[in-house]
């Protein structure tokens, strides 16, 4: 399903999944997942639609007792009339307060089809399943630009490495049947040191 491969150097990672698309997350990803304790990171995925899987409150505080990286994947976006934004407050209030590296860009039937990043500005356009990058017009930065500044500042305050440390927590909007999100969060699973 999915075309994207992981460096050399980070094969040798080992990945926690949890909650409702798990499954599908991981293969897409072309990942095995590991048990919570064993892991490198985990990534615990929320429906916009079904929201938190039992037992993911318990499993996201073990992670934070155990100092694991985690990334949180917002899924079923295409589904719901939730938004990226307004899940992601629901995570924060829920887990722990997550940062938002990237904002959905949403099709005129109201799908989201692409995300803006905001430490780039660039936007990645995942149409069809085909993945494009594409330089921000004004008016898109003008939009983000709120946004961009917290974000920014939320990592600056973060100290050094502050995912691979486990100290912010991004949500990234997926959209597996588009592949939207999966490039994102490769990205952030590289931040994870090699074990080799």
């Amino acid at each position: 399903m999915s075309n994207l491969i992981f460096p050399a150097d980070s094969t040798d990672l080992r990945v926690n999944f949890s909650g409702p698309g798990s499954e599908d997350l991981a293969s897409a990803l072309a990942l095995s997942p590991q048990p919570l304790d064993e892991a490198d990171v985990a990534i615990f995925c929320v429906s916009a639609v079904d929201g938190f899987a039992p037992g993911m409150t318990e499993d996201w505080q073990r992670a934070r007792e155990i100092y694991l990286p985690s990334i949180v994947a917002i899924v079923d976006l295409e589904k719901s009339e939730i938004d990226f934004e307004d899940m992601s407050a629901i995570v924060g209030k829920t887990l722990d307060p997550v940062i938002t590296p990237y904002l959905v860009l949403h099709s005129a039937e109201g799908f989201p089809t692409a995300v803006i990043s905001l430490e780039t500005q660039l936007i990645t356009d995942y149409t069809l399943g085909l993945k494009r990058t594409i330089e921000s017009d004004p008016e898109h930065k003008e939009l983000v630009a709120e946004f961009r500044e917290e974000f920014l500042e939320q990592i600056e305050s973060a100290g050094d490495e502050p995912f691979a440390n486990a100290l912010v927590f991004p949500a990234i909007p997926t959209a597996i049947h588009i592949k939207l999100g999966l490039a994102e969060i490769l990205e952030w699973l590289r931040k994870i040191p090699s074990r080799s």
